[in-house]
């Protein structure tokens, strides 16, 4: 038997358990645990020297999948490192499975070398944080570190899905010998969690329908989602044969001819008082819109259902009456049948005010065509002009990835009249760290084209992503180059003050054209209206991994942002 024989049987649980990708980070302490893994021969290993960019990479890779990515590192500081992308996971509600090497305890605080208090590192932000004994030669142990990983990985994919973390102390040696045999021994076992279904009971129905006949101005509302075939389907018919608005930002990936998309052009307006609803029916993870939010603050509904898995109550809109406890697809899906069930029984319409949902459309369709008019007679370049045109040349199977601040905004105005096969931002903690490194862990699986729109400061603050052997070839990443942090300029506070550009946009003079050189990316740039189209279509048509840079105006960039926000609201 190996020397750290329960660690080979930790990947061999992985692999039965459906595990397939490994994200690993380099080091010596870690290095059993690494062996384990690449020895196995079942998995796809992705190595990166950034522990920060692995976690995000493994973030990338879980959220397509929807199923464990296992994270790897060397003990010490190398666990801190993955902490953003563990934290942006569990808000995000993916799944990983990170095990961090580390030293026994009895070196803590012995000044001994990368050797720090790692147990419960991630504190709240996993779901549960395991520690595995040192002694492995010890059959209890043996016995306790099979059901840990087991109980670990049930415990990522059940929902709400997240990360799971398993504290790894490796004694010395932790190298093996040329004599070892790393293979699985006859102990593995694998334990399997059955998930139960939640059912409604005939109760809760009959009090739901209740409410609903009470209301007769009805709105649903999605968050972050990711893209559900069905979960549109249902949504569709609900939208087209009951006449109820369906609200979602680009971030929610629900699709449907008469959907509201365009909600953050228009809320903000006097007249929006007429939308409010009286019962608000809303799903999935954080809501983007930032206007939709403080609309519904300001108009609360008599009713505000909430469905999901989390455990705790959110209540981002300070409205909820009653939280549902399930998944969103069967709860619409039943809905529908006992609601169409009834009306058909009844022989009568289900009561609801369906002119609310002309008035909603009505201020859909008015936003986008004063956005079109906005669009076609700017004259100035800027990120919106030069995003306006990528987005007119792209085909619908991208997939699209927006990092945080100004490009998940732009997004949501500009790209939702797009088919993308998905939507994806980090806004389970909405930070700028990670941004391209998910984006790379996605493309490295998905199977399609990808596009990447990243604002300047994110890209550079994320570059060590780019280090990584084999950067997937169908990714194309924008980055918005204004110089700096130009939100600061958009948001009320900043935009004012005299250390505006030293301590808030931290102007610089930095472009992405090294990192391309250095890491074999074509490079393509744009500064100028009329070399956009053509600079647009050779970044898109170019048969690999590309980037566009545009050097962009931060005044101009604020001006047309502005100026489109009036336009809409007048």
């Amino acid at each position: 038997m190996a020397i750290l024989q329960p660690l080979i049987d930790m990947a061999e649980i992985c692999y039965q358990q459906g595990i397939r990708h490994v994200v690993v980070s380099p080091g010596s302490r870690s290095a059993a645990l690494t062996l384990a893994f690449a020895r196995h021969g079942g998995f796809q290993a992705h190595v990166c020297i950034d522990e920060r960019s692995a976690g995000f990479i493994g973030l990338g890779i879980a959220q397509q999948i929807a199923s464990p990515v296992v994270l790897i590192c060397t003990s010490g500081s190398a666990a801190y490192n993955f902490a953003p992308a563990v934290s942006e996971a569990f808000f995000q509600q993916v799944p990983l499975l990170v095990l961090t090497a580390d030293r026994p305890r009895e070196w803590q605080h012995q000044y001994d070398g990368q050797t720090i208090y790692q147990t419960g590192i991630f504190g709240p932000h996993v779901k549960r944080s395991f520690e595995v004994s040192p002694d492995y030669q010890h059959t209890d142990v043996q016995w306790a570190i099979n059901r840990i990983t087991n109980e670990a990985i049930n415990l990522a994919s059940i929902a709400p899905l997240g990360p799971v973390h398993i504290n790894v102390p490796i004694r010395e040696p932790f190298y093996p010998n040329a004599q070892e045999d790393f293979r699985a021994s006859d102990k593995v076992r694998v334990i399997k969690r059955q998930e139960s279904e939640i059912i409604w009971p005939q109760s809760v129905w009959e009090e739901l329908l209740d409410e609903w006949e009470n209301a007769p101005k009805i709105l649903i509302a999605g968050g972050q989602s990711r893209p559900h075939a069905a979960l549109n389907a249902v949504l569709a018919r609900i939208n087209e044969e009951w006449q109820i608005p369906v609200l979602g930002d680009c971030i929610a990936n629900l699709s449907g001819p008469d959907f509201i998309r365009h909600h953050d052009l228009f809320l903000s307006s006097k007249e929006a008082e007429n939308l409010r609803p009286d019962l608000l029916i809303t799903f999935g993870m954080s809501f983007l819109s930032k206007e939709f939010k403080q609309f519904i603050r300001r108009n609360p509904p008599k009713y505000h259902w909430n469905i999901g898995e989390d455990a705790l109550l959110a209540d981002p809109f300070q409205s909820v009456t009653r939280e549902i406890a399930g998944k969103a697809t069967p709860f619409f899906e039943i809905m529908f049948e006992k609601l169409d069930y009834q009306s058909f029984v009844e022989n009568t319409d289900l009561g609801h005010d369906t002119e609310f949902h002309a008035l909603w459309l009505q201020n859909e369709r008015n936003a986008v065509r004063m956005q079109h008019e906005f669009l076609k007679n700017l004259s100035v370049f800027s990120d919106l002009t030069l995003l306006n045109s990528i987005f007119k040349f792209i085909e619908n199977d991208f997939q699209l990835h927006v990092a945080n601040s100004m490009s998940v905004r732009y997004a949501n105005v500009l790209a939702v009249e797009n088919q993308w096969s998905g939507v994806f931002a980090n806004r389970g903690t909405s930070g700028i760290d990670g941004c391209v490194s998910t984006a790379i862990g996605a493309a490295r699986v998905n199977g399609r084209p990808t596009l990447l729109v990243v604002g300047d400061v994110a890209f550079l603050y994320d570059r060590n992503g780019l280090l990584i052997d084999n950067l997937p070839q169908n990714l194309k990443i924008v980055v918005l180059n204004n110089a700096g942090g130009n939100i600061f300029r958009m948001i009320d506070g900043p935009g004012s003050l005299p250390e505006l550009e030293t301590y808030f946009e931290t102007r610089h003079s930095f472009s992405a054209q090294r990192t391309c050189e250095d890491s074999g990316i074509a490079y393509f740039r744009v500064s100028d209206l009329a070399g956009t189209e053509a600079a647009v279509k050779d970044f898109l048509n170019f048969n690999g991994i590309a980037l566009l840079e545009g050097f962009t105006d931060p005044v101009e960039n604020t001006r047309a942002w502005k100026a489109l926000k009036r336009v809409a609201h007048s």
